[in-house]
């Protein structure tokens, strides 16, 4: 975890790459994304930029975000060999979190590689070691909106198993899931769940 969680200050002045933002008479020179330049208010008004400070040597670079989606994004994206936090920035400048997200756990090669940055190499090596723990990240109840009950978790994750298998993307799953969940009628043994799900998705 970084060691600046986050940034409170007046706004001086922002950019599609970075932002300036006065603490007591201490200017922070912030990197961020598109999307998090196209979320700032107008300058002079005070606001909150979650951080990351990415420590190298002699050098120490802030880059913040958005919320917690984009930052835990970069953090995975900088995690993988081959891609820096710049190329990180960028990476989120060209794509929304959750859609980047889901065309990982989908191992959409084709659809990774129109995001500036990213070649077929680099789109593979980035499906390869961040696969799986979106997977398991796109299972959990907070993001699906599931309660704490670990029967009905259980019983996701096989019909989630079970429906992937079939040949359905993950992103169609997780919506269907949740639409059922909401209707309260995420009941039942697996086969039912199966078949209430194939009904909406057909």
């Amino acid at each position: 975890m970084s060691l600046i969680d986050s940034i409170s200050g007046k706004l001086l002045s922002k950019s599609p790459a970075e932002a300036v933002l006065d603490i007591s008479g201490i200017r922070f020179r912030i990197n961020i994304s598109l999307s998090t330049y196209e979320n700032l208010p107008d300058n002079g008004t005070d606001v909150e930029i979650l951080t990351y400070l990415h420590v190298k040597e002699d050098l120490l670079v802030l880059y913040g975000f958005k919320d917690l989606s984009e930052r835990s994004l970069f953090i995975h994206l900088n995690s993988v060999s081959g891609i820096g936090p710049r190329s990180a920035m960028n990476i989120l400048s060209g794509t929304d979190p959750n859609k980047f997200k889901n065309q990982i756990i989908d191992g959409d090669v084709k659809s990774l590689t129109v995001i500036p940055g990213i070649g077929t190499k680099t789109a593979k090596r980035i499906i390869v070691e961040l696969r799986e723990n979106f997977i398991e990240n796109s299972l959990s109840k907070n993001e699906l909106g599931f309660s704490d009950d670990d029967t009905k978790n259980a019983l996701i994750k096989d019909v989630n198993s079970a429906l992937q298998s079939l040949g359905y993307k993950t992103n169609q799953i997780n919506n269907t899931l949740s639409e059922l969940n909401k209707r309260g009628e995420l009941t039942g043994s697996i086969e039912e769940v199966i078949r209430k799900a194939l009904s909406k998705m057909i």
